[in-house]
């Protein structure tokens, strides 16, 4: 990163700075750092820094930041010597991620009936993190296995993982996989695969009108806005989520397609959206498919739940095989952590679907470059695991069997929240969203107001828009919450 000076005058109290990881867009390079001293280390700047703090600078010196990277900035001190304390006095205090710090709250609670309903984590019935069995399994084989070693993996991951995760996403039998016109490359998980993704398309990708910027869904995960923000694309929205019928609104998903700049990059759930739990029907993706093709748009998937969703793999991958068999240009951004549990091994993919195998090559040549500067070499161990679950037919029926465990016992609480609030409590409003979302999460339909109720007066955490982590509930704690649920419809909690 370089240190850009934004403005000099001879009159200014203080010299600004600013990071920049587009400096081939700035000028100031040219003007500013042409000291011998090497470029882009921190002598070079720093020098510059000293220089400019010295020079009495007539008042026609005017050097202006780029329009694209409005900010404020702090003064640096007058001292050319800077110490160490004072380097970051002007940092500005980031507030906690607001999940995590949900969390620690409710590990902080000493109340006996405490309910975590915020956490994006399958927990078995008696509120466990749980391991998979298969995963048990792999782990022992791995253990016993006299050939293991610790060395590098590729940069682009061990082979036999990525090949078997794109057949995964894609289907074995993808036309794109057997021309060889997918690059897939192993990330840290979901999030890296974003990242990562994102960062390609922000240095290779055709922008319209030489504007990066990128479509999600009104909401989406979180993480989303920061992770496009870090690599200099502007994240827009489009509508998603109807609050009136705590369904898709799809009307609105279709008109942002059709009037969206030609060659638009949208980011697409692949299933189980984050954070509402309402995706679209199959006919329903059809026609989004058809509105992408027809304006040329980019679909950036992110899939994190496959099998999770439905229970089923091939299911929940649908939406994703049918925009290749359109060919609809695409990438798909693969994690391992919700399916197969593996949260903290950080196990994740990015496949990049190309019309040729030759493009393809180059997609990947370029990946490649862009994953040795960020991170070298991806972890081995969960990888490791995956492709012997994936590649071994016996655990793979094994991890289809443990896949269905954890989706069914979510889908069961929807049924029986449903039938609580419904028929035994009748609590007031319509309450089959509760069975017609899918997958980890689902949207109340509370509001702000009413989830701070029951994390201040019930004890049950779950996050401001009313989500609730379906995975949190069981048969220790279905009825309290549904019990408190309807007391804050009802106004009586």
């Amino acid at each position: 990163m370089h240190i850009w000076i934004c403005r000099c005058k001879s009159h200014a109290p203080a010299i600004r700075a600013h990071r920049c990881i587009t400096p081939a867009r700035c000028d100031l390079k040219r003007r500013l750092f042409s000291r011998p001293t090497p470029l882009n280390s921190h002598a070079h700047s720093s020098q510059q820094l000293l220089d400019l703090n010295n020079q009495r600078l007539p008042r026609s010196v005017d050097l202006h930041y780029p329009r694209h990277f409005p900010c404020s900035f702090p003064p640096l001190p007058q001292s050319t010597t800077m110490s160490s304390a004072s380097t970051f006095a002007q940092v500005p205090l980031a507030p906690p991620d607001s999940i995590f710090k949900l969390t620690a709250s409710y590990k902080a609670d000493t109340f006996p009936q405490k309910v975590n309903l915020g956490v994006g984590a399958y927990r078995d019935d008696d509120s466990k993190p749980w391991v998979l069995p298969v995963v048990k399994k792999a782990t022992e084989i791995l253990l016993n296995d006299p050939t293991l070693d610790h060395e590098y993996l590729p940069i682009t991951g061990l082979p036999e993982y990525t090949g078997a995760a794109a057949k995964l996403i894609l289907g074995a039998d993808s036309p794109a996989i057997t021309e060889g016109r997918v690059a897939s490359v192993q990330t840290i998980s979901g999030t890296g695969a974003n990242h990562l993704g994102a960062l390609f398309l922000s240095r290779f990708y055709q922008w319209t009108d030489n504007k990066p910027q990128v479509f999600l869904s009104d909401p989406t995960w979180i993480n989303h806005f920061a992770i496009m923000r870090n690599v200099q694309i502007d994240p827009l929205t489009y509508p998603y989520y109807d609050p009136k019928t705590i369904g898709l609104d799809f009307a609105g998903l279709l008109n942002s397609l059709k009037t969206a700049p030609v060659r638009s990059v949208f980011l697409l759930h692949a299933c189980a959206h984050n954070p509402t739990g309402v995706d679209p029907t199959p006919e329903q993706w059809e026609e989004i498919a058809n509105v992408v093709l027809e304006k040329g748009h980019y679909a950036f998937f992110d899939s994190a739940y496959q099998g999770f969703a439905s229970g089923d793999l091939d299911k929940d991958a649908w939406a994703v095989r049918y925009f290749v068999e359109r060919g609809v240009p695409l990438l798909v951004c693969q994690s391992f952590a919700k399916n197969a549990g593996l949260y903290g091994e950080r196990v994740g993919a990015l496949h990049v679907v190309s019309p040729t195998q030759e493009e393809a090559n180059r997609v990947k040549s370029q990946l490649s470059v862009l994953q040795r500067s960020e991170i070298s070499n991806p972890p081995a161990h969960g990888a490791r695991l995956i492709a012997l679950i994936l590649n071994d037919p016996t655990l793979f029926e094994e991890w289809k069997r443990d896949i269905k465990t954890m989706a069914h016992r979510i889908i069961a609480m929807r049924d029986e929240l449903y039938n609580i609030l419904t028929n035994e409590l009748k609590t007031p409003g319509k309450w089959n969203h509760i069975t017609d979302q899918i997958g980890m999460f689902s949207f109340t339909g509370i509001s702000p107001e009413q989830s701070q109720q029951l994390i201040d007066k019930a004890h049950i955490y779950l996050t401001a828009n009313g989500r609730i982590s379906m995975a949190g509930l069981n048969s220790h704690n279905l009825r309290y919450f549904a019990e408190s649920l309807d007391k804050v419809v009802r106004g009586t909690l």
